[in-house]
């Protein structure tokens, strides 16, 4: 796999994905009659409003499928004379990992490993006869634990938070029974199930972490990851760089009013994270 901006994988995402980007279309978007794709406004090409557009086709159609352009690897690496696969992507201990960097595919993962978890228990957490108590301890050590693995090193953005939260919430609506359309709060119906919110759960284990890799030796491999700067060589690319685990860490720490000098202290750390997951 080569790690770079142009060999990046497009993903799939939402109910009705775009034609161009791939990703979920809201009101604002325009049916191409060729591929049969709902395509974003800003992926349209279309110059004022789409009710305006004549004989519309998205560029995918016109240009010939645009996002397997933008995704396709090199065909292959030659190493000691050996022609090795190119993939754009690939599973890695049950984490999924793409050629862009990011938390995107590794959440889009957790999503769908989270859903096939909850279909297998479906006949417990969908039960009027199991009481809420116990949908929500079974959701916590089955379901939202699938959803969380490998999380901890993710340089999740906030895209892809959301992604997970959704998730979340809808399964539990289907939990609780209750609809889209009801006044139940997200909050009020976690409180019933004894749920902790996902990104809450998913910050403090990425502080947990955090903590482990700071008491490590400073000649330990795993404290030189921290400095990617410190390891690669090169030039940056024009525009803002990619999200890096620590920026996300500097803002777990900003969100949780945590004290980044008690990570020395595991016992104290530890009480000090445990305590926002109350």
């Amino acid at each position: 796999m080569i790690s770079s901006r142009e060999h990046k994988p497009l993903n799939k995402t939402g109910k009705h994905p775009c034609g161009v980007c791939l990703k979920g279309v809201g009101s604002n978007s325009i049916l191409c009659p060729e591929c049969k794709h709902w395509i974003h406004n800003r992926c349209s090409q279309v110059i004022g409003s789409l009710s305006n557009a004549v004989d519309f086709v998205c560029p995918s159609c016109r240009d010939g499928s645009l996002q397997d352009q933008a995704s396709q690897p090199p065909p292959a690496v030659t190493l000691a004379g050996a022609n090795l696969e190119v993939v754009n992507k690939f599973c890695y201990l049950g984490d999924m990992l793409d050629a862009g960097g990011g938390a995107e595919s590794s959440s889009i993962t957790r999503v769908n490993c989270g859903w096939s978890k909850f279909r297998d228990l479906l006949p417990l957490l969908g039960s009027r006869a199991v009481s809420l108590s116990v949908k929500g301890s079974l959701y916590r050590a089955c379901v939202q634990t699938v959803m969380l693995y490998g999380s901890e090193t993710w340089p999740i953005r906030i895209a892809d938070s959301q992604r997970l939260d959704r998730t979340e919430m809808s399964m539990i609506r289907w939990m609780c029974g209750a609809s889209l359309s009801s006044n139940s709060s997200s909050a009020k119906l976690r409180a019933l199930l004894g749920v902790t919110p996902i990104t809450v759960r998913m910050s403090c284990n990425r502080l947990c972490w955090y903590g482990h890799v700071s008491r490590k030796d400073d000649g330990d491999w795993l404290r030189k990851v921290q400095d990617p700067d410190a390891i690669i060589d090169g030039v940056a690319l024009p525009g803002r760089p990619l999200k890096s685990w620590k920026e996300v860490i500097d803002r777990d720490l900003d969100e949780h009013q945590l004290d980044e000098e008690l990570v020395h202290n595991r016992d104290a750390w530890r009480a000090a994270i445990d305590s926002r997951t109350v």
